[in-house]
């Protein structure tokens, strides 16, 4: 897959993953599905869309996984 696009949750993360690193992953994402670096004109309002669908997904993921092990269960946010 991309291997530009890091793993945003703890332990590999020490701590809670910021909105810019979770919406920098989402467009590593899109700019690999799409083919496009930098999409033209005519398509940036759908990639955007896409880099926003995608940040939204990753952040709901992350807040809801739970993650065992360490210092006792705990969510990932």
């Amino acid at each position: 897959m991309c291997r530009s696009i890091k793993t945003l949750r703890p332990p590999v993360l020490a701590e809670e993953a910021t909105e810019d690193e979770i919406r920098a992953a989402a467009l590593q994402y899109v700019r690999k599905v799409s083919g496009f670096r930098a999409p033209a004109a005519h398509n940036r309002e759908v990639f955007d869309d896409a880099v926003d669908a995608v940040a939204k997904a990753t952040a709901e993921l992350l807040a809801s996984l739970e993650v065992r092990g360490g210092a006792g269960a705990r969510r990932a946010s």
